[in-house]
């Protein structure tokens, strides 16, 4: 299938990218390249840098590419600045989401998988997290990527487009071609690394939470699963079958998850030494576990997660970083 993939010069984008070429599709990838690395889009696969909310520009690619079909991979996703500019957020993720569904409304593409997030349900009364629990966004980050999902239930309701949303919470590791390069950089295994590579020493936040060592326990997947996972979803929206009946909404996750201090104790295995750290404060809003249940993934998508220890994760952007100590060079 012809496939246009958002955001596919950042991260998970580029990663998906690298799995979609693999199987053998032709993909368009469309970035304005404000957080992602034109040196990230693998050689044959052609750039268009532009926003995903300018319409035109949007429309002017996918006919001159043919798109059958979308994987919306872009955003802006710091949650800290999503709180001190809400405003940049709604701009970009939900008006230029509805200016990317009108773009495709244009053009007649009715096929589109979300990368979305778990964040849309907030702090969960239960754990594992299923798609059927109460959305309780805390922030507005987590408020946009479910307004978006809202508007393609609508659009689905009302010009036939079909969705698939794929909420999951911390994406990690690399492939052999693509890695995690942010500035700033807020997650915690990059981080993890860089202070194992000579960089800052890591902060935890807290370790008097109610957990087995007293450490927020959260749920990670393998670029590469979530990579496959985008596939599959794909794949699944020219189904017609009930599965893709206007809108599906699957988890992404491994179901257990793992704590902050296991994620360092896994890395100082992977990198052979310690790995400075210190112990501050809490943050607020920070629940102790979040982890989701993949249950539906699994049974209708056909999606399990096939690299789930953490040190796999971590063994795998480690080498990455290796091989490319200045990122994409940029």
């Amino acid at each position: 299938m012809r496939v246009m993939v958002t955001g596919g010069a950042g991260y998970v984008g580029s990663v998906s990218v690298e799995r979609l070429v693999a199987a053998g599709h032709d993909v368009l990838v469309l970035d304005d390249l404000s957080t992602g690395h034109g040196g990230s889009v693998p050689a044959g696969v052609r750039l268009v840098r532009a926003s995903f909310g300018d319409p035109d520009d949007v429309a002017r690619a996918m006919a001159e590419h043919g798109t059958e079909a979308v994987l919306h991979c872009a955003a802006k996703s710091l949650v800290g600045e999503s709180v001190t500019n809400p405003a940049k957020y709604y701009r970009a993720n939900v008006v230029g989401g509805v200016m990317l569904l009108e773009a495709m409304r244009r053009r007649g593409v009715r096929r589109l998988v979300f990368s979305s997030t778990a964040a849309v349900y907030g702090t969960p009364e239960m754990t594992p997290i299923t798609e059927d629990a109460p959305l309780r966004p805390i922030n507005p980050y987590g408020e946009t990527k479910r307004a978006f999902e809202a508007a393609l239930a609508w659009y689905g309701a009302a010009y036939g487009l079909r969705s698939v949303c794929l909420r999951y919470f911390n994406v990690a590791g690399a492939s052999e071609m693509h890695g995690e390069v942010h500035a700033p950089e807020t997650h915690l295994i990059p981080n993890v690394l860089l202070a194992a590579a000579g960089g800052p020493a890591l902060n935890l936040f807290g370790d008097d939470y109610p957990t087995p060592d007293g450490t927020c326990i959260r749920d990670y997947i393998h670029v590469e699963d979530l990579a496959d996972a985008h596939l599959l979803a794909l794949e699944a929206t020219a189904l017609d079958d009930a599965r893709t009946d206007s809108q599906l909404i699957c988890n992404l996750g491994n179901g257990g998850g793992f704590s902050v201090r296991e994620v360092l104790e896994a890395a100082e295995r992977v990198v052979g030494r310690e790995i400075p750290h210190s112990i501050g404060p809490r943050r607020v809003g920070d629940p102790p576990v979040l982890v989701a249940s993949a249950g539906r993934a699994g049974t209708v998508l056909g999606w399990q997660p096939t690299r789930p220890g953490i040190e796999e994760m971590i063994g795998s952007a480690w080498a990455w970083r290796g091989r490319h100590p200045a990122g994409y060079g940029e």
